[in-house]
């Protein structure tokens, strides 16, 4: 399997006033390969959609390697971005943000397909671009008739559809999908997370999708990435991630998630105290403030990402093998 994104060492900062800094991520490396899903999951504030943005660029880097397909795109402008930007989309978590309220559903989906030439590089005729909406929306399970309505008019879970549709509208390669079934309704969350599901075999795609519910990340994702506090703690395929753990942190978002078998464990790991500000992050390991194996090494040096298994990736001195 091939890798058709990877990612070295990426930073960003963020300047705020009276000379203080804002680490949103801190040397973060990851690779995605082809025709995968890789889940990126971590509580609020960890810098998962940061990290989303940026690996599409729709945010600027502070240092770092961005490859798409064996292209250097850390550096590039916009106007050598438009090209690239057929092949990667994003889905945002808000669904009514992410639309224009005063325009027809029709009229936001044929946008990119008359900004963007076609693979012969010409221009799409009006009858191009209206026969891959009807085709948009079949993928989607929307009825052609919404091409004429307004967001509003939808609901929340219909709402996403058109914009898992508009993503979908140049083919793309990759997708990152910015906790896209968050706000909606558990019944319709797995409707949306079906139809993901649905149409990366379909059309063969593959997913960067973030997420804080681990039960929706068990489901759809082949690897798991752990996030905290602007850095990757645990990398690895879903089942090992979920299964046998190997970071304290990880350990203690699994046992939090609810058993809906009757017998099973319920015992949680409680974590104690707040997450550290990314304004002044703790010395050494970024956990060990609130880790309950924390020792006084893990204070002074940072864990590095090692690997410890097939496939499976760990910062900690002290993991869970």
């Amino acid at each position: 399997m091939t890798d058709i994104l990877k990612a070295v060492e990426l930073c960003k900062d963020y300047r705020l006033p009276r000379g203080k800094t804002l680490q949103a991520l801190d040397n973060v490396s990851l690779t995605v390969r082809s025709g995968e899903v890789l889940g990126l999951v971590g509580e609020s504030g960890c810098g998962k959609s940061t990290l989303g943005r940026c690996l599409l660029r729709l945010t600027d880097l502070s240092s770092g390697t961005i490859l798409f397909e064996d292209q250097d795109i850390s550096r590039m402008n916009d106007h050598a971005l438009r090209p690239v930007r057929r092949r990667m989309q994003m889905v945002f978590q808000d669904s009514y943000a992410a639309l224009n309220p005063k325009r027809r559903i029709g009229d936001l989906l044929a946008e990119p397909l008359r900004v963007h030439p076609d693979e012969n590089g010409q221009k799409r005729s009006r009858q191009v671009i209206e026969a891959r909406l009807y085709e948009l929306m079949d993928l989607v399970s929307l009825p052609r008739s919404a091409l004429t309505r307004y967001p509003h008019e939808f609901s929340g879970g219909q709402r996403q559809r058109i914009n898992i549709a508009r993503a979908l509208a140049l083919s793309p390669r990759l997708i990152v999908a910015d906790e896209p079934v968050s706000a909606l309704d558990v019944s319709v969350q797995a409707q949306i997370v079906n139809l993901f599901t649905d149409l990366k075999e379909q059309l063969g795609l593959t997913y960067v999708f973030i997420a804080h519910d681990l039960a929706v990340v068990r489901q759809i994702s082949t690897r798991v990435a752990v996030m905290y506090l602007g850095a990757i703690v645990e990398l690895g395929d879903t089942d090992t991630v979920m299964q046998r753990p190997a970071h304290p942190y990880t350990a203690a978002l699994i046992s939090a998630v609810p058993q809906p078998v009757i017998g099973a464990d319920d015992r949680r790991i409680l974590l104690h105290g707040d997450v550290p500000s990314p304004i002044s992050p703790p010395s050494g390991c970024r956990f060990h403030t609130r880790c309950p194996k924390a020792e006084s090494r893990c204070a002074q040096d940072a864990p590095q990402l090692r690997l410890i298994g097939n496939n499976h990736e760990v910062s900690c001195h002290f993991p869970n093998i």
